[in-house]
């Protein structure tokens, strides 16, 4: 019978024999993934009961609330794939968006887009303020078209719109792209 510390050995090891870590690293991305879009989900529901309360709590609107929740909260990535030369191609518009408000997770076969700004403008005339706070956020998940190769991808911004580039190749790991302002 093999002696506890060896058992307890063959059971942080994959059958290749690589370490448990990897595993349990892309494992915290997906629970990363899952408590991004709670936290969003949690901004909505709390928008439509806002919503709701606001009209009087009259029911049969629920989907209609939660639509203007949506509205008012996300804001749409509007994105074209395009494949040329060996090289898969995102173009996703996000107008208002600095490089450092966004990220960009890449993995061999998905690219998800996130983004949250938030402005703050507060100006004083007379006796009277005027404070304004606005905050988007945004989160699209694409899935490619081919497998590409997640270390050599670029990303470029200029003017709203958000360029990456991705040569075909093998599966890699899952990487974040830096996002170079032009």
């Amino acid at each position: 019978m093999a002696s506890p510390s060896t058992a307890t050995q063959r059971a942080t090891e994959t059958k290749a024999g690589k370490p448990m870590e990897a595993l349990a690293k892309k494992s915290s991305e997906v629970e990363d993934v899952f408590e991004h879009f709670d936290r969003i989900y949690d901004k909505l529901a709390r928008r439509a009961f806002e919503i709701f309360s606001s009209n009087g709590k009259g029911f049969g609107h629920d989907l209609e609330n939660w639509f203007q929740a949506e509205s008012e909260l996300l804001h749409p990535v509007h994105v074209e794939m395009t494949e040329q030369d060996g090289t898969v191609n995102v173009s996703a518009e996000v107008p208002g968006f600095d490089a450092r408000d966004l990220e960009i997770k890449l993995e061999p076969t998905r690219v998800t887009i996130s983004g949250k700004r938030e402005t703050k403008d507060e100006r004083r005339k007379g006796k009277t303020v005027y404070h304004e706070h606005c905050a988007n956020e945004i989160l699209r998940v694409v899935d490619l078209a081919a497998e590409v190769n997640t270390s050599k991808a670029e990303a470029r911004l200029k003017n709203g719109m958000l360029e990456i580039h991705m040569p075909k190749g093998a599966a890699e790991k899952t990487i974040r792209v830096p996002i170079k302002a032009s």
